[in-house]
């Protein structure tokens, strides 16, 4: 199965580490992050896994050559442009094999205890093109759901704004937190170049896009366990857990 971990981004909250290393290599509980990640999506089932690089990529690259994994781990290079979240997954396209199904996307500051598997084989059996893991936890940004689950909006809780502009939540909406984990089916790594090509842009300005035709639809988890480990407060709450 298929795996992008997303380890490009800048860690600006996790200064001073980020400011001679990469976030994905920050500690917890005396190993990186990047591995406990890796670790995690091979021990469900995952075994051709591609981990994006940008800030210090060299020693993401360096700390990867170093490890044998037991499974096929390769890199898509960043290090002259950071592309986001969604130009970096349409840039790695290629590094996919897509006649094994389609890909589990983790960002790389993730804790939890989340069954991958399980969130593929939902995917796989649902006929959507994406599907994003969500839960019930506290967060200051939510996204809006139909009842049938599809993808409608993003609502910033703290002003109020919502997402596309002019959207209007109905009466059946329902709003959930996202997790940083969602499998995106080939389809809509073809749609995304299609209406991005190959510039910087974040995933969810894809999966808010009036103008897609790819189903995206929320998988709930009500008990799913997570952490943030992408500031300060949390990485040391993390670190105590281990």
């Amino acid at each position: 199965m298929n795996a992008f971990i997303l380890a490009a981004g800048l860690g600006t909250r996790l200064k001073p580490w980020t400011l001679t290393h990469p976030k994905a290599l920050v500690p917890v509980g005396g190993v990186p992050m990047l591995e406990r990640v890796v670790l995690k999506l091979k021990s469900q089932g995952f075994d051709n896994i591609v981990v994006n690089v940008h800030h210090f990529a060299s020693q993401i690259v360096d700390f990867l050559k170093g490890k044998d994994y037991g499974v096929r781990v390769s890199v898509s290079d960043e290090t002259g442009r950071l592309l986001d979240t969604g130009g970096g997954l349409v840039k790695a396209r290629g590094l996919f094999d897509f006649s094994c199904g389609p890909v589990l996307v983790h960002n790389v500051d993730i804790l939890s205890d989340a069954d991958l598997g399980r969130l593929m084989g939902r995917h796989c059996s649902g006929g959507q093109d994406a599907t994003l893991l969500v839960s019930l936890r506290e967060s200051g940004r939510k996204l809006v759901f139909g009842e049938g689950m599809e993808l409608c909006g993003w609502h910033n809780l703290s002003d109020g704004r919502y997402r596309p502009s002019g959207f209007v939540p109905g009466s059946g909406c329902r709003e959930y937190a996202f997790s940083g984990i969602h499998v995106v089916g080939e389809k809509c790594f073809w749609e995304m170049s299609r209406l991005f090509g190959d510039i910087a842009f974040p995933v969810m300005d894809y999966y808010l896009n009036p103008s897609k035709e790819c189903v995206v639809r929320g998988s709930l988890e009500k008990s799913l366990r997570l952490i943030d480990i992408g500031k300060p407060a949390t990485l040391l709450q993390a670190d105590k857990m281990f």
